[in-house]
């Protein structure tokens, strides 16, 4: 069962609209800021999925194109051998997703510090600077939620 906290108040939960939104741009940063782990060529898929991302924050796309973009970045981690570049696909997958169902911010932060591990960087350093980038409105929100799943753990 989803947790409704993440669920929009349109379709029974308590999230609200701007709040979506703020959980989508929150994701997008986590997942571009590792995007570099991913190697020097970057698979144009990926980076359609957060350009995909921004439009849908601006209403300038629908949540099918989103879901779209989330299954070719999904592809691309299947594709993929390196387990960095793996990481790294998955959070673009899930950061673009949150347009479908806003807890796969929680996601894309996930699998971004997954990278950050794969690559030898630190994990600390990596969760503070998503922490940092968090909107207050959305703050307590995903702090709670992370604690409360398996996202704790790396």
């Amino acid at each position: 069962m989803r947790d409704k906290c993440f669920v929009r108040e349109h379709r029974g939960g308590s999230l609200e609209k701007e709040q979506h939104h703020q959980l989508m741009e929150w994701a997008t940063q986590c997942a571009q800021h590792v995007l570099p782990l991913s190697g020097e060529r970057i698979d144009e898929r990926l980076t359609r999925a957060l350009e995909v991302a921004v439009m849908w924050r601006q209403g300038e796309a629908s949540v099918a194109e989103a879901r779209k973009a989330a299954v070719e970045a999904h592809q691309v981690a299947r594709e993929a051998s390196n387990k960095t570049a793996i990481y790294v696909a998955r959070s673009v997958g899930h950061a673009v997703a949150t347009a479908h169902m806003a807890d796969h911010s929680l996601g894309a932060a996930w699998y971004a510090l997954k990278a950050t591990k794969s690559a030898g960087k630190s994990v600390d350093k990596e969760r503070k600077w998503q922490d940092e980038q968090l909107p207050l409105e959305v703050r307590e929100l995903v702090l709670t939620a992370r604690d409360a799943k398996r996202f704790q753990r790396i």
